[in-house]
């Protein structure tokens, strides 16, 4: 229906730019430290011949970082690329990708000149053909192999220096899926047991929101590639005042299972879903990376989850106190940072009151419990396909913040944030590269928008669109009724006129009670037996 054969053909061809390319993957590549692939369209490393880009050595900053990470030299994040790659693609122009083969974002065309907005949506403000090829997609996604990615499954010591490269297939989804577990991960330092758990490379300090966003972008891009729909944007779910989950439906992002609450119903193509890195504290215990191996199905049971640890989930108000917060972050910008905007919208800081540390989470980590499944644990969140939508609301509430403080990227703290969120810190585990504060500007600078942010009108516009889908669907039987219908009415007319002009030649003792009478064919007899039953006859009649 969506032309999957086509699709099928096109994603053996169409490049895809995330981190950890398959051609770095190689001995010689981790051995020599360098990430430079040749683009195919000249044949040069990072596309050079066309001027397109460059390969050159990794710049790291040397400002300090926070007091809650107290190592140096045992995770592979730090510096981030540097354990495995020291030279890398630095694009130029609008070119991006790890080896400049591509757009920045916002940018399309042949040599990335085109400058385009795409508007992300309402889940409920698309038509029935947009909700059915975001399903498709996403499911496209994850049984499709990525042709240029593998992800890791050991760390660099363990690949002996490169000697011993230790890389996994997965789909491109999945790749996704694993990015989120590595940035999130314990730190590894040695031995069963022994790992850093107060670490975290895209969450509980100020990277968490240019995080995501990247993480969403390059989401976007992929599907885009994959699909080689050019107009495909991610929706969001605007969770305010939710109730329960209105995207668990099996048209959207499946239904609650008869047979058990934990799983996905039947009825829904996510329950076949398998997930991975989703056991934390196994591979803690063993002191080892997730393997990327299934780990089962899919699972979800929303509003049946600790109420102690989240009441409800979030209100308009408690969105709208967030965005009154006019501090990014603030005091240690961690988990404890008070009246911080960054740490209220993740759900450490009280909704309410804005003090951080809170015994029960808020906001964006308060979804997250509510789903009770998968999406329940930070490192295996990714899962679930509703991660996406959750995200892009988050990510619409950072972009709200961005505007109404009006702030620039050289106001992104800096330095003595915890280790990966620096303003010049490079986003593990991202190749091509994007440092932190570059990622502190408008979404409109990058290319999207959010429909729910648009002007009154186009917002009218927007929420009439399903509306407006449906009645095209339907406005053909309505024409053909209405023709019918006049035809109907015509020949009534046209019916009444000849018998009223027919009246008109009749003698005049013929009256209209006899104008629809049979002809008699002979004369009725009555006897008096019928005339005694003749009233009974008539009621009968």
């Amino acid at each position: 229906m969506w032309g999957i054969r086509i699709i099928i053909f096109t994603m053996f061809l169409a490049p895809t730019y995330q981190q950890f390319p398959r051609l770095c993957s190689t001995q010689e590549a981790l051995q020599t430290k360098e990430c430079c692939p040749a683009w195919e369209g000249d044949g040069s490393a990072c596309g050079a011949r066309s001027g397109r880009g460059s390969c050159e050595d990794v710049e790291i900053s040397e400002q300090s970082d926070g007091p809650q990470y107290p190592f140096s030299g045992l995770d592979d994040r730090e510096k981030w690329p540097l354990v495995f790659y020291n030279r890398t693609c630095q694009c130029a122009g609008n070119f991006m990708g790890f080896n400049c083969g591509d757009c920045k974002f916002g940018y399309f065309g042949d040599n990335c000149n085109e400058r385009r907005e795409s508007l992300r949506r309402n889940i409920f403000h698309l038509t029935r053909a947009e909700r059915n090829r975001l399903i498709s997609y996403l499911n496209l996604a994850k049984q499709t192999v990525s042709r240029d990615y593998v992800v890791a499954t050991g760390t660099y010591k363990e690949m002996e220096n490169g000697s011993n490269p230790m890389f996994a297939d997965v789909s491109v989804y999945d790749v996704f899926v694993w990015m989120h577990y590595y940035v999130s991960r314990s730190a590894l330092l040695g031995g069963p047991g022994n790992v850093w758990r107060d670490v975290d490379f895209g969450h509980w300090a100020p990277a968490f929101p240019p995080w995501h966003r990247v993480y969403l972008l390059h989401w976007e891009h992929e599907i885009r590639k994959l699909t080689g729909d050019t107009t495909f944007s991610i929706p969001y779910w605007d969770w305010r005042d939710a109730q329960d989950c209105d995207v668990c439906t099996d048209e959207l992002m499946g239904a609650r299972s008869p047979q058990d609450p934990n799983l996905i119903s039947p009825s829904s193509v996510f329950s076949s879903w398998k997930v991975l890195c989703s056991q934390p504290e196994e591979y803690n215990n063993r002191g080892v990376l997730c393997d990327a191996r299934n780990e089962g199905p899919l699972r979800r049971n929303p509003g049946n989850h600790n109420r102690n640890l989240v009441e409800k989930l979030p209100t308009s108000a408690e969105v709208e106190f967030t965005l009154s917060l006019p501090n990014y972050d603030t005091g240690a910008m961690d988990r404890t940072a008070n009246m911080s905007f960054r740490n209220t919208l993740e759900g450490f800081g009280d909704p309410q009151t804005g003090l951080g540390s809170s015994s029960r989470l808020g906001m964006h980590a308060a979804l997250h419990v509510f789903m009770n499944g998968s999406m329940s644990s930070v490192q295996g969140s990714a899962n679930d396909p509703i991660f996406l939508l959750h995200h892009a609301f988050v990510d619409s509430i950072y972009e709200q913040w961005l505007r109404r403080y009006t702030v620039s990227p050289s106001q992104y703290p800096e330095s003595n944030a915890p280790i990966g969120h620096n303003g010049d810190y490079h986003m593990a585990p991202f190749i091509p590269l994007h440092r932190n504060k570059e990622y502190f500007i408008s979404s409109k600078e990058l290319g999207y928008e959010y429909s729910y942010l648009l002007d009154a009108n186009q917002r009218l516009a927007e929420s009439m669109r399903p509306y407006l889908e449906e009645l095209q669907d339907v406005w053909p039987w309505l024409i053909l009724a209405g023709l019918c219908g006049g035809l109907v009415t015509v020949t009534i007319g046209a019916a009444f006129l000849l018998t009223k002009h027919r009246h008109k030649a009749w003698p005049r003792r013929r009256s209209w009670k006899n104008l629809f009478a049979l002809p008699e064919k002979q004369p009725l007899i009555w006897s008096n037996e019928t005339e005694a039953n003749h009233h009974n006859y008539q009621t009968t009649m």
